[in-house]
């Protein structure tokens, strides 16, 4: 369903684009409107498509599940790294981070429409306000890295510990 709306998209854009600059003078309109509403059943479908798909229950547990099981390990891995950062070079930093955290950050981006889904707009923004800037902290830490500055990793590594810890609290009282 959702190829087919993407498809209609497509068709409407170039119905309505060809019919827009097929007269020399002036658009005619009527052939135009149906271009655009083929675009328009097309997002319909689209959208109707992907709710569908992002609230099933399978795919709910599953995600959840991702959800639960990344925030633990990037609040393990996070705590860990703090603990460490006092006998670790601070040029290493940067590859720590990319090689522990990036798969977790991104399982749990995948997956995290379906807090939406499951436990509302207010809580996704709770969880996901914690969770953003954790993340930004994190990246504010290998970009300190990068540059040398061992005061500001340090921060940053113990602002993204305590941020994440904080979005991981908010998931379990939701569940």
């Amino acid at each position: 369903m959702v190829k087919l709306g993407y498809l209609l998209i497509a068709a409407g854009f170039l119905a309505g684009s060809y019919f827009a600059v097929l007269a020399k003078e002036g658009v005619p309109w009527s052939s135009w409107a149906l271009g655009l509403i083929v675009g328009v059943v097309g997002v319909a479908l689209v959208r109707f498509g992907t709710k569908k798909s992002a609230t099933s229950k399978g795919r709910l547990e599953g995600d959840i599940g991702m959800i639960r099981s990344s925030l633990a390990s990037i609040v393990q891995k996070a705590g860990a790294l703090n603990s460490e950062l006092a006998s670790l070079d601070v040029y290493d930093v940067r590859h720590r981070i990319d090689e522990e955290f990036m798969k977790d950050l991104n399982n749990f981006v995948e997956a995290r429409a379906s807090l939406r889904h499951r436990y509302g707009v207010q809580s996704y923004a709770d969880v996901m306000t914690s969770f953003a800037t954790g993340e930004r902290t994190l990246n504010r830490a290998w970009s300190a890295s990068t540059d040398g500055y061992i005061d500001e990793v340090a921060r940053s590594v113990s602002k993204a510990e305590t941020h994440f810890r904080d979005a991981q609290e908010k998931f379990l009282a939701l569940a």
